[in-house]
């Protein structure tokens, strides 16, 4: 996409086409990482060519693993085996991946040799001690700031040992983070959730054979255990492809066709959401891609209306509620969040800046500590600030083809980090969007 630091975004047309949603980005971090420890040579077809994962492929590249790019989106990883990992010549720079840095924290605790994760000063300020603390609790050595934000500095040559551990708060990467640290620990390492979370780990280490036990909400494994290499293909980013439902239900005479995108059940609660608002988004051609549900998703236009969004809906939609934000400020009816306080410790605080930007274009927004009630009205023109978190900058972009006026959305360039070609994609289909 172009590096530009803004958008000027303008109601455009009825939106129109068939769309090819690059590949989904916990995937591709997992899909590399995986394929770097297994025994044997992986393809992976379908990476996400965005920043975050590239960061990732990057890190994997200075432990020792080779990497080809034969083609743009495809990888060829030569695995070295979960004890082929070698020390890097410095601090490796996750960029701004939570998802690769705590990954990373649960696999990087468990090597023989020392390492400094690093990230852009987004990722800095994000706090980590909901990792390093259960991860000390097997073993792990790792430091961090006074506060618990990055660097992370990880102490090898650690012994660690396996724990049963309910998670505090639900979030898929602090789980993955201690099953990949379970794979070298003595004994079992078993995780209970609050709420069930996204499990693309476990069914990923299942695909490259580990003996993995996963049902909603627990996954137990025990330590010691190889990967076989196998090939991956990714399904199209469910979180990216949010834009455009919101996108295709809001603008009258739109009707888009999302291509092969991932359907993962801990992932699509935005889904279920929006159809409770009355949205008409229906699944054609299912199929399975690297053990995950996929479908083509073809949303029209529709009248939208408020709801009190269920709270069992929330962990499964953590990322697309920008892109719900978006839709609430469009339906009928006011539209109510709860339980969502993770959103304050996103790449931004997400409740405080989407509530903030929604007021600039003319709306009521009440916050609370974990939500906020958005009352729709009518989107005037303004200023936006993203605070360089791409799923607002997007979200407002989305918001701006119901605008009376010229919306510009500053600091987007963090957009390539989850969604490269984001604009060319979007004014395809009939967005009014220029950098």
């Amino acid at each position: 996409m172009s590096q530009s630091q803004h958008w000027v975004a303008t109601a455009g047309q009825p939106l129109r086409g068939t769309l090819d949603i690059p590949g989904d980005k916990s995937v591709s971090h997992r899909s590399v990482m995986l394929a770097a420890l297994a025994d044997g040579v992986s393809t992976v077809d379908g990476f996400l060519e965005g920043e975050d994962t590239r960061a990732t492929a990057a890190i994997f590249s200075r432990l020792g693993v080779r990497i080809e790019t034969p083609s743009p989106s495809r990888r060829i990883v030569h695995g070295v085996g979960v004890d082929g990992l070698k020390a890097a010549d410095g601090p490796l720079d996750c960029g701004n991946a939570g998802t690769g840095m705590r990954l990373l924290a649960g696999l990087l605790a468990a090597q023989p040799f020392d390492s400094v994760l690093v990230g852009d000063e987004s990722l800095s300020k994000r706090p980590m001690r909901r990792v390093t603390g259960p991860l000390a609790q097997m073993g792990a050595r790792i430091d961090t700031r006074e506060d618990g934000t990055p660097p992370l500095r990880i102490h090898g040559g650690q012994a660690l040992a396996g724990i049963d551990y309910t998670l505090p708060v639900a979030s898929a990467q602090v789980k993955s983070a201690l099953l990949l640290a379970g794979l070298y620990a003595r004994g079992e390492t078993a995780i209970t959730e609050p709420h069930p979370t996204r499990d693309y780990t476990e069914r990923m280490l299942s695909a490259f054979g580990v003996e993995i036990e996963f049902s909603p909400g627990h996954a137990r494994l025990r330590g010691g255990q190889r990967l076989r290499a196998t090939d991956i293909a990714v399904p199209a980013d469910f979180s990216s492809a949010a834009f455009f439902l919101v996108a295709g239900s809001i603008v009258p005479g739109s009707e888009l066709r999302l291509r092969a995108v991932g359907l993962n059940p801990r992932r699509t609660g935005l889904l279920q959401a929006l159809r409770l608002m009355g949205a008409d988004i229906r699944e054609e051609n299912p199929a399975t891609h690297g053990g995950e549900p996929v479908a083509d998703l073809v949303v029209r236009h529709a009248p939208l209306r408020g709801i009190d969004v269920p709270e069992a809906l929330v962990p499964d939609m953590i990322d697309e509620f920008p892109a719900l934000f978006v839709a609430a400020a469009c339906a009928e009816g006011a539209t109510v969040v709860r339980g969502a306080a993770e959103l304050r410790v996103k790449e931004s605080d997400r409740l405080a800046a989407m509530a903030t930007g929604l007021r600039t274009l003319g709306l009521r927004v009440d916050e609370t500590p974990d939500g906020a009630t958005i009352q729709p009205g009518a989107l005037g023109a303004g200023t936006i600030e993203s605070h360089g978190d791409h799923r607002i900058a997007m979200a407002f972009a989305v918001a701006a083809q119901r605008a009376t006026g010229e919306v510009r959305v500053d600091d987007v360039a963090n957009v390539a980090t989850s969604f490269p070609g984001f604009d060319a994609l979007a004014r395809g289909c009939g967005f009014g969007l220029r950098a």
